[in-house]
C-alpha cells in the first residue's frame, strides 16, 4: 500500500487531503500538533477534526510532532518514506505574524526547509506539494488599474482579465512578516525542485475553504464570516469599504489538483489555486449570499483603516492549471460553497 505524509492534517487542506487520499487507497500519515489553538484559541481548535480523520479512515495514523523539530521530522521521513508529501502545516494570519515574528518565520520558513531535507534525504522521488499563499505576492496587486462597483473593485486593465498569473511580480512590495515567510518557502520550495531536481511545487493559493475549516478572524475569511452570522456576531470589516474581492476555492478541488500533481509531477513548479474569477466575491457580496441563506442579517462594523499588505482586488488566473493538467477543473461553485459552510456550522452547533 502506498503512503502519504500530510502536514497540518487536521486543519482545513490537510484534512481534504487525507480524506481524499485515503479514498485512493493510500495509508494517511497525519503530522499536526494543533498549533492553530495557540495561535487563536478555542475557536481555532482543530482536535475534533483530528479524530473525525482517526475515526473515519480506515488506515489513517496521527503523529504528534512540530515541523519546526528538525531531527523528529527527519527521523519520521525516514521511517515511512513516503510516496507523495503534502505540507499544509503554516501559521496563516497576516495579523498574528507581527506578533510573533520568530514563530512565524521558524513555523512557515524553517519547518518547511526540514520537511525539503528529509524528502531530498529519504525520499527523492516523492512530489512534494507545498501549500503556498497569494500573499507571496505582497500588496503588488493593488497598482493595477482597478474600477469600482456597486458591490466590488474589479480590474480595469484588460491584462488582468483573468486575474493574476504566476509571473506576476513578488518584489518591491509589502507582504506582510507573514508573507514574507512564506516568500521564503515558496523560494525555497522552487529551488530544492530546479537545484535538486526533486518533483515539487507551490500551490500559491487564494481564499482555501469549506466545511471543514475553523475560521477565525484573523485567518478564514468565509467560515469565519459565515459563522458571525448563524451567531449573530458584529463582523469587522477593514477598509476599501467592504468591497475587496476574494477567489474562493474549496478544499476538494485543492486535494484534487493535489492528486493531479502526483499522478503527474513536474520540477519546481508554481500555480495560482484558487478560485477564479467565477468564484470570486467582495464582502459585501457574501454578506448579500448568506443573508439570503441562513435568513439572518448580518451585522457588521466598518473600520477605515485596511489591514496592513491586504489585497483590494484578487482573484487567480487559472489557465497555466487547466492548460498543464486539462482533466482537472473546479468542480464546487460558489454557491455549494457558501451552502456547505454554512450546513457545516449548524452542524457543529447543534
Amino acid at each position: 500500500m502506498k503512503n502519504i505524509l500530510v502536514t497540518g492534517s487536521s486543519g482545513l487542506i490537510g484534512s481534504e487531503v487525507c480524506t481524499f487520499f485515503s479514498d485512493q487507497g493510500f495509508a494517511v500519515h497525519g503530522l499536526d500538533n494543533n498549533q492553530r489553538a495557540e495561535f487563536f484559541g478555542q475557536s481555532g481548535d482543530t482536535r475534533w477534526n483530528q479524530q473525525r480523520l482517526q475515526q473515519t479512515l480506515a488506515h489513517f495514523e496521527h503523529h504528534e510532532l512540530d515541523i519546526r523539530d528538525r531531527a523528529a521530522v527527519r527521523e519520521l521521513v525516514k521511517s515511512l518514506r513516503p510516496d507523495v508529501m503534502v505540507h499544509a502545516a503554516a501559521q496563516p494570519s497576516h495579523d498574528k505574524a507581527a506578533q510573533i515574528p520568530f514563530d512565524d518565520f521558524d513555523i512557515n520558513a524553517g519547518g518547511t526547509l526540514n520537511l525539503l531535507e528529509a524528502a531530498r534525504q529519504h525520499c527523492p522521488e516523492s512530489p512534494f506539494i507545498h501549500m503556498s499563499t497569494n500573499k507571496v505576492y505582497g500588496d503588488a496587486p493593488n497598482r493595477i488599474a482597478l474600477r469600482e462597483e456597486d458591490t466590488r473593485w474589479e480590474y480595469d486593465n484588460p491584462a488582468f482579465a483573468h486575474g493574476i498569473a504566476e509571473d506576476f511580480t513578488i518584489d518591491q512590495s509589502k507582504h506582510s512578516l507573514f508573507g514574507a515567510s512564506k516568500v521564503a518557502a515558496d523560494v525555497m520550495v522552487q529551488e530544492y525542485g530546479r537545484y535538486f531536481g526533486l518533483p515539487t511545487c507551490c500551490l500559491r493559493g487564494g481564499c482555501l475553504t469549506g466545511p471543514n475549516h475553523s475560521g477565525v478572524e484573523l485567518h478564514g475569511f468565509l467560515s469565519y464570516l459565515i459563522k458571525c452570522n448563524l451567531e449573530g456576531r458584529e463582523y469587522t470589516v477593514f477598509g476599501y469599504k467592504g468591497k475587496q474581492v476574494r477567489d474562493n476555492i474549496h478544499s476538494l478541488d485543492v486535494a484534487r489538483f493535489m492528486w493531479a500533481f502526483y499522478q503527474s509531477p513536474r520540477i519546481g513548479e508554481v500555480y495560482n489555486l484558487g478560485g477564479g474569477k467565477s468564484n470570486s466575491c467582495s464582502i459585501l457580496e457574501a454578506f448579500a449570499r448568506i443573508e439570503a441563506l441562513s435568513g439572518q442579517p448580518m451585522k457588521s462594523r466598518y473600520v477605515e483603516q485596511n489591514r496592513e499588505g491586504d489585497h483590494i482586488c484578487y482573484y487567480s488566473d487559472l489557465r497555466k492549471m487547466r492548460h498543464h493538467y486539462p482533466d482537472w477543473d473546479l468542480t464546487k461553485s460558489l454557491d455549494d460553497i457558501f451552502k456547505e459552510i454554512l450546513a457545516s456550522w449548524q452542524a457543529r452547533q447543534s
